[in-house]
């Protein structure tokens, strides 16, 4: 029996997602063919061997980027189809600084629309780069040059880290998930999830008194609960919260689901477009997260 939840959402992205998440939730949900979520996914594929059009919604515009590139790697491994892999990373290590860090988007990409926060200045950084790297040393592509090139950056980054912001903790927290070194990746993430908490980067409002910090550049709401460090039980930024704070951040995200069936976002819309765009994805993000933590749906 398909629950409430899950209906509703079914209901909210045939009336709104894009094809793509409309196939991630027949083959995640229902009983979809893993090729329909890989036709959809290689729609956004350029001859470059990257990904571009939008796929990640804030950067409009046909151009490979990497942000597109690792959505485009993330959805591909939902399915179990690594083949897009080693030509994925040739195309990041093109646009990678010599140190192997990437930025979210490249400054080509100056001249089609985009979000007044997605970077096209082509400098790399420590929230792409790891948020990037991460699926490749998620399915074990550990021999190409770029994805060693980027570890190393994202290493010396961390280890230099006496600031940070949710989104750029967040990508570092996927990094960390999957690196090789586990013997440097637990102190490495206790530390970070010690700073998290310690710069209040992290919205407790449903479990304590403690009120979040509004990071620099954020809108006003544009806050972060402990599902949103930690997706899933098994992920190393479990062990930043007590079970009374991620229980409270998973019946908030489940009591989140709006009238239509999806989830809402608390970033700006800076196009219209984006409302569903975005929509389709937060809607999966959050079945995704609920269902990994055994919650009704």
């Amino acid at each position: 029996m398909v629950g409430a939840m899950i209906a509703e959402a079914r209901s909210y992205l045939w009336e709104h997602g894009r094809i793509l998440e409309q196939r991630r939730f027949d083959y995640l949900f229902g009983d979809g063919p893993a090729e329909a979520v890989i036709a959809a996914v290689l729609a956004y594929r350029n001859t470059d061997g990257g990904f571009g059009h939008a796929l990640e919604p804030d950067g409009r515009g046909p151009l490979s980027q990497p942000l597109h590139t690792y959505t485009a790697m993330l959805r591909l491994d939902e399915v179990g189809d690594h083949t897009q892999m080693a030509a994925a990373a040739d195309y990041l290590q093109s646009v990678a600084s010599a140190d192997g860090g990437v930025s979210v988007g490249v400054a080509a990409a100056a001249s089609h629309p985009h979000a007044p926060w997605w970077s096209t200045s082509g400098e790399p950084d420590l929230l792409a780069t790891a948020l990037t790297v991460s699926i490749f040393l998620k399915v074990g592509l550990l021999d190409h040059p770029w994805v060693s090139a980027a570890t190393a950056y994202c290493w010396t980054a961390l280890d230099a880290m006496q600031d940070t912001h949710p989104y750029e903790a967040i990508a570092a927290a996927r990094f960390l998930d999957y690196v090789p070194d586990r013997e440097r990746a637990v102190p490495a993430s206790e530390r970070l999830g010690a700073l998290v908490r310690a710069k209040r980067l992290v919205d407790l409002s449903d479990s304590s008194d403690s009120a979040p910090t509004k990071a620099a550049g954020y809108s006003a709401g544009e806050t972060h609960r402990p599902h949103d460090f930690a997706p899933r039980p098994d992920c190393l930024a479990r062990t930043w919260f007590s079970t009374m704070e991620l229980d409270a951040s998973l019946a908030h995200l489940a009591s989140e689901q709006t009238a239509d069936g999806g989830w809402p976002f608390s970033w700006p819309a800076w196009t219209p477009v984006n409302i569903h765009d975005w929509g389709g994805v937060v809607t999966m993000d959050a079945l995704m997260v609920l269902r990994a933590y055994g919650i009704r749906t």
